[in-house]
């Protein structure tokens, strides 16, 4: 396995994969572009927090937009585990055994063997003290994290956390913004306890979900085993693979 980073403008890429001499950089370059081109011809795309009708479009729009009305917000809540979602079946297409794709927290994985994941969840005391453990045989999975009060994307709620375990990382992506929308309340276990109502309202599309908010905690659906970690493991190596 190699570790390899890629940064791309808004696109931070952690990369583990057996699959020497891949050329995703470039993969994802064109992905970029053909985004980039369809939103100065389509200025909505990228201010909506509406889902949108999409016809004409290229392929990393229609995953983006199919997300986004599933989960009910604007299409580039998904852009992120979309960009990892579409890197990940790149590397199995190219012939991947392995393919850890993080950009930025939202994670696309298809691999045979075990992976434990850290949980980065700001300033809460579960913050690098759990992770889970991603059986292989469950894979490929979108695992994809939003928050409230960590990062630089537009969110109503103030979930230090809230991780979403879907089939897809797009849609993944896409619910995690909506649920930590719905992260609101007084209390910490209010707050919780409205992101996991919102989160019911989801069952169809996901697998499981784990709301963080200060000291309280929950979860909804079937999350994979959890494990105690260590804060290295979040914010060094993220991954542990065996």
């Amino acid at each position: 396995m190699i570790t390899e980073k890629i940064s791309i403008e808004e696109t931070n890429i952690t990369l583990k994969t057996d699959l020497e001499n891949n050329r995703l950089y470039y993969y994802i370059l064109k992905q970029r572009k053909e985004l980039k081109n369809y939103i100065t011809r389509n200025g909505d795309f990228l201010i909506s927090f509406e889902p949108l009708i999409i016809e004409d479009a290229p392929l990393i729009v229609k995953i983006m937009a199919r997300a986004a009305r599933k989960a009910e917000v604007g299409p580039m809540a998904a852009v992120a585990g979309t960009i990892s979602q579409l890197s990940m079946g790149f590397l199995i297409r190219e012939g991947a055994q392995n393919a850890i794709v993080d950009n930025g927290g939202d994670v696309a994985l298809k691999t045979n063997k075990d992976v434990n994941i850290g949980l980065y969840a700001g300033e809460s005391s579960l913050s690098g003290r759990i992770g889970f453990r991603i059986n292989h045989k469950k894979t490929p999975l979108g695992v994809c994290t939003s928050s409230g009060t960590v990062g630089h994307s537009v969110s109503f709620g103030r979930a230090n956390s809230v991780t979403i375990f879907a089939d897809e990382a797009s849609i993944a992506d896409a619910l995690a913004t909506s649920i930590a929308n719905e992260a609101k309340g007084s209390l910490d276990s209010d707050a919780v306890g409205n992101g996991l109502s919102r989160a019911d309202d989801f069952r169809e599309y996901l697998r499981g979900v784990m709301v963080i908010v200060g000291e309280s905690a929950g979860i909804i659906g079937k999350i994979p085993h959890l494990i105690k970690t260590d804060e290295k493991v979040v914010l060094g190596d993220l991954f542990d693979v065996y």
